[in-house]
């Protein structure tokens, strides 16, 4: 009686195929839905018309580097500092300055802080979840130079 139970499981080709086929579904599957997500959450556009914005491009990194300007970021309790300086290493205040606050990888959570001068750096009050930021400044010399950077801002806590 207890050998008619036990029943022996022979693999057959038809087993080995839908192993493989379920397998490679699962793999495809999931490439899939990473490529969607990653085409969705990330534009990937710097710039609608690369051709035109490259006929300056020279010119304006060469004036840009002229003006000898570093820039860091820091983020401290829920403020974050903007720090420009000069070749000398003496704080820079800027004619004009905008900035984009965000993620690398999507721009849902971007943001246009109120960066106002101390005297020092700029500084605006914006309470940042850990992690990698980027800042996408836009600032204007006192002499009208362009100047444009993005800046990698890490938050720890």
């Amino acid at each position: 009686m207890a050998a008619q139970a036990k029943r022996e499981f022979r693999l057959t080709g038809w087993h080995v195929l839908g192993i493989f086929g379920g397998a490679f579904a699962v793999i495809i599957g999931v490439n899939i839905a990473l490529a969607v997500n990653a085409v969705r959450t990330f534009p990937g556009v710097e710039t609608k018309n690369s051709y035109i914005a490259s006929q300056t491009f020279d010119d304006r990194r060469s004036a840009q580097e002229a003006l000898g300007w570093t820039v860091r970021a820091d983020a401290e309790d829920d403020r974050v500092v903007l720090a420009i300086t000069d070749a000398e290493g003496k704080p820079v205040q800027a004619g004009q300055l905008t900035a984009t606050l965000g993620r690398a990888t999507h721009v849902k959570d971007d943001r246009m802080p109120d960066f106002a001068f101390d005297g020092h750096a700029y500084v605006a009050h914006e309470a940042l979840a850990p992690g990698n930021w980027n800042i996408r400044m836009t600032a204007t010399a006192l002499d009208g130079t362009p100047f444009e950077q993005r800046v990698v801002l890490h938050v720890h806590h």
